[in-house]
């Protein structure tokens, strides 16, 4: 024993190389991140080689970036370009909590010290405004125990408006083009009043929509008539952060054209082949999509799936099974939604967010979450 401890470094040695502390090397054995090459049978005392100070120090680098222990646990033991991919998705992970800190501590101002109440007024077309409306209401959240999602957010921008809804499982936006006179503004608007306003669209003589917003405040005005509301007192979730997680920046791996009246007959077909699942203890007919021979979009039968090769990942040949699985309610709403004959949906993989999109638009699209098969 006292010829191998000799070539071993103390726990309290490798605390110094290291830069990390005696009690947090002892932490990361307990955990199974830094185990010892010896543990003293009779003293309990850790000893370490040589070859653990340079994981030692990795580890103290990533405990001081506030890295959870099971990334840690994980880059120790990774190879190099994997770590570089755990240390990027940590920084972005960083960056987002960020902008979510400075968000909170503005709201937090405002409320320590109220910041005199601006006026918003924008100029609508009625028609512009009914379509993404409509693009968008089906993806209003209906929980009472999330309040910020049971609105849509109009998040105005110095040439039109901005509409996003979400129930955490689709996310659904849209833009109108808009005169706007006044400073930036979010709101998130009550569904009950989004409801009137859109029944209120569909008046003969509409020619114009007012929507002004003053704080917590909103009028509409159409067509001589006026609804007046007060904006829900909610943060809405940062939709382009979902954005990010969801689909993020780069194109797509696939870009399915769908027929939207095949597709739409196919899923409302009583006899459609559907595949059970459970989430939440709650049964869930999953409807199980593929693509048949000139790469379009197909609903598949149960049965193809034990006949296919199953892959976690999307294989070269779109015709040897790319499959997906999803809410067919979920998908039905977001076509009728779309209001368009002709779609494309884009997605990664069988397991990635799909985003159903009109095309050529690039302003109104929905997201749907996948169901793994």
């Amino acid at each position: 024993m006292p010829d191998v401890v000799s070539d071993l470094h103390s726990i309290g040695e490798l605390a110094r190389a290291s830069g990390l502390t005696v009690s947090a090397l002892r932490f990361y054995d307990s955990a199974g991140v830094l185990t010892p090459a010896l543990v003293d049978p009779v003293t309990g005392y850790r000893w370490y080689t040589d070859e653990q100070i340079g994981p030692a120090r990795l580890v103290a680098g990533l405990r001081r970036v506030g890295m959870p222990v099971p990334e840690i646990a994980a880059a120790v033991r990774a190879e190099p370009a994997e770590v570089h991919r755990l240390l990027d998705a940590h920084l972005r992970r960083l960056a987002d909590g960020l902008a979510d800190a400075r968000r909170e501590i503005v709201r937090l101002r405002a409320l320590v010290d109220p910041a005199p109440t601006t006026v918003t007024t924008l100029l609508l077309s009625p028609a512009e405004l009914a379509a993404a409306l409509d693009a968008v209401r089906f993806a209003v959240g209906a929980n009472p125990e999330l309040p910020a999602l049971s609105g849509v957010l109009l998040d105005v921008e110095p040439d039109g408006v901005r509409l996003v809804a979400t129930d955490r499982h689709r996310l659904a936006l849209a833009r109108a083009g808009a005169a706007v006179d006044g400073p930036p503004a979010r709101v998130l608007v009550p569904v009950d009043l989004v409801d009137r306003l859109r029944r209120l669209l569909d008046t003969a003589d509409a020619r114009e929509v007012r929507l002004t917003v003053a704080g917590v405040d909103l009028r509409v005005t159409v067509a001589g008539r006026t609804l007046t509301g007060t904006a829900l007192p909610y943060d809405f979730p940062d939709y382009r952060r979902l954005l990010r997680e969801a689909v993020g920046e780069r194109p797509a791996a696939y870009r399915i054209p769908v027929d939207v009246v095949a597709l739409r007959a196919a899923l409302r077909d009583p006899a459609a082949p559907t595949l059970a699942r459970k989430y939440a203890g709650t049964p869930l007919a999953v409807s199980v999509l593929g693509l048949d021979d000139s790469g379009g979009l197909r609903l598949l039968h149960p049965t193809e799936l034990a006949a296919a090769d199953p892959t976690p990942d999307p294989v070269p040949d779109p015709v040897s099974g790319l499959r997906f699985g999803v809410n067919g309610e979920y998908l039905l709403d977001a076509l009728d939604a779309a209001g368009c004959p002709q779609l494309v949906l884009e997605l990664d993989g069988p397991i990635a967010p799909l985003a159903v999109r009109r095309p050529n638009d690039e302003d109104t699209f929905s997201v749907l979450m996948p169901i793994r098969l």
